[in-house]
C-alpha cells in the first residue's frame, strides 16, 4: 500500500484516498487554435514516462479535494516529497528515498 502525504491537510494516508492526476509541470498552450497538430498531440499524449523520480500531479478526492505536486520513484514506487500545486518542483539532487 503506497501511503501519500497531502501537503494541504498535512496528512498521511492511503492511496485510496488519492486519484493519479498525471504527469506534473505540462503547460498548456496558450491558444490551442494556433498549434500544429503535432504541437497538440505532443501537448496531450507525449509524456516523460521516466525510470526513477518523476513528477505527477495527485488529488486528494476523499479529503480537501485539492491537487497537488509530487516526486516519486517510478522504480520503488516511494514518494520522495509532494508539494502544493503552483509551487516550483523540488531539484531532484537535493530529494533523497526517505523524503528528506
Amino acid at each position: 500500500m503506497l501511503l501519500i502525504h497531502c501537503p494541504y491537510c498535512d496528512e498521511t494516508l492511503p492511496e485510496a484516498e488519492f486519484a493519479y492526476a498525471g504527469e506534473a509541470h505540462i503547460l498548456r498552450p496558450d491558444n490551442p487554435a494556433d498549434v500544429s497538430e503535432e504541437e497538440w498531440r505532443d501537448f496531450l499524449f507525449i509524456r516523460t514516462n521516466a525510470k526513477g523520480p518523476h513528477y505527477e500531479r495527485w488529488r486528494h478526492i476523499h479529503g480537501c479535494g485539492r491537487f497537488f505536486n509530487a516526486v516519486r520513484n517510478t522504480v520503488t514506487d516511494r514518494f520522495l516529497t509532494t508539494y502544493k500545486a503552483g509551487e516550483p518542483r523540488p531539484e531532484l539532487d537535493t530529494l533523497t528515498e526517505d523524503g528528506q
